[in-house]
């Protein structure tokens, strides 16, 4: 008895536990997956700026680019949490000056790609067509530490993690756009008497 009112109890729980939403959807679901990492142990503001470079990215073209710059190849260009960040050569293939080489991020947001593109197998999706659609990192709660001071003061020690969401969906295939019949031009009395041209047109 006392088990099963367990089970069920726990089936209460399961049911009332809201899964974690998307900032946004894919324009096609059915084409597309998504990978998620919570509370994840690395700088916000980095993680941040890793995750810019990739977006629009096709998917081997981003793991090949954060391959190369946990090996210090290419950089991460720092383009909005750029104070104090230092200059580098390699920051000229984005047409910027500053940029660092993040590994930890890198490495993270790298694990999530390798998750994305299993999830996109699952689904029976054309891995080499992928695009990273949609990257996005919040700031997480904060985690609080103590540092000693100086005349016995203690100080916060706090780290900054983030929460990353990303959907890598497949490149849409080029249409061509019907030739569409040329309208008539329709003239205003005023454009007709600046043409020189009669009301009711024709000749």
């Amino acid at each position: 008895l006392f088990r099963s009112q367990a089970c069920e109890v726990s089936r209460e729980n399961q049911a009332t536990v809201k899964m974690v939403k998307f900032s946004r959807e894919s324009k096609n679901p059915s084409k597309a997956c998504k990978a998620q990492g919570v509370d994840l142990r690395v700088h916000y503001k980095n993680t941040y700026e890793t995750a810019q470079a990739i977006k629009g990215m096709g998917l081997k073209q981003a793991q090949q680019y954060l391959e190369d710059v946990c090996e210090k190849k290419r950089c991460i260009p720092f383009r909005k949490y750029k104070g104090t960040i230092g200059r580098t050569a390699q920051a000229k293939e984005f047409k910027m000056s500053q940029g660092r080489w993040p590994v930890k991020s890198a490495k993270i947001v790298l694990g999530l790609l390798r998750n994305a593109e299993a999830n996109a197998e699952f689904k029976n999706l054309d891995t080499e067509n992928l695009f990273v659609e949609h990257v996005q990192v919040n700031a997480a709660q904060q985690g609080r530490r103590r540092t000693y001071r100086a005349h016995g003061r203690i100080g916060p020690y706090m780290n900054c993690p983030c929460h990353v969401e990303m959907i890598l969906s497949e490149k849409e295939e080029a249409v061509e756009k019907p030739d569409e019949e040329a309208k008539p031009k329709k003239f205003t009395k005023k454009q007709l008497a600046m043409r020189r041209l009669k009301v009711g047109g024709g000749q």
